[in-house]
């Protein structure tokens, strides 16, 4: 599960004028991709075309300054609520949720618009991923993997497939509603997830254990894909698994 707080949530008052420019971005490229014009943005931004050139240089310089504005909020929220394993600050979390739209549509039109840039920001998001994971791991609430990278990676693309879904579900032609969207995201991932997460699926460990011995098998005994040095993990399943 994916959850990302509405970029520099104050008031437009409180904002420099560089941040206010990109909160406005994030909102339009979120809401009509990244074809939008730099008049569009300065509009909502309140300031002229050339003060947003002047400030970024270019379109693609405010995109790269709302990929890490986004990436930046999705790396804070993580590390507050699962890399620390606070049950508090997940509720904090979820009691704010339809505060999440804006930097949930950005990353969506991101993935639309796939190419190099989206490839990037994805990319970001498993190396922050891995950041608060192991994190967590070191604090005592997260089990260790024999292959951290993966697992991220695997939590990330499952996580923004689930928005993804969601998204279509949800839409129709004329309106989409962010708040109503993020709502249906939590009821249906929120306590499944959780449960799989905490309890594991199976019952024993014997499907991985013969993947496993398979790998090693096709990599002449190496005991891990290739290019991963597999680590200590506890064989035992979790007390209690579903």
């Amino acid at each position: 599960m994916v959850i990302v707080r509405s970029p520099d949530h104050v008031t437009p008052a409180d904002l420099t004028t560089r941040a206010r420019i990109r909160q406005a971005a994030i909102v339009r490229f979120g809401q009509e991709g990244f074809g939008v014009g730099l008049r569009a943005i300065a509009a909502d931004a309140g300031v002229s075309p050339a003060l947003i050139v002047r400030h970024y240089g270019s379109k693609a310089g405010l995109r790269e300054a709302c990929d890490e504005s986004v990436l930046r909020l999705v790396r804070d929220s993580k590390t507050t609520t699962v890399g620390a394993g606070s049950p508090t600050a997940v509720l904090d979390q979820l009691a704010r949720i339809e505060e999440y739209g804006p930097a949930l549509l950005y990353v969506v039109a991101s993935l639309n618009a796939g190419g190099p840039l989206a490839r990037e920001l994805v990319e970001h998001m498993v190396a922050d991923a891995l950041e608060y994971l192991e994190a967590g791991v070191a604090n005592g609430v997260i089990r260790p993997s024999r292959d951290p990278e993966a697992r991220a990676r695997f939590l990330t693309r499952t996580g923004l497939g689930a928005l993804l879904l969601q998204l279509r579900l949800e839409a129709d032609d004329d309106h989409l509603d962010v708040a109503t969207v993020m709502q249906a995201v939590e009821r249906a991932t929120l306590l499944p997830g959780l449960e799989l997460y905490t309890y594991g699926l199976f019952t024993d460990t014997g499907i991985l254990d013969t993947v496993l011995a398979a790998q090693q098998a096709a990599d002449h005994g190496t005991g891990a894909p290739a290019g991963h040095a597999p680590r200590d993990v506890d064989p035992d399943p979790p007390t209690g698994g579903a």
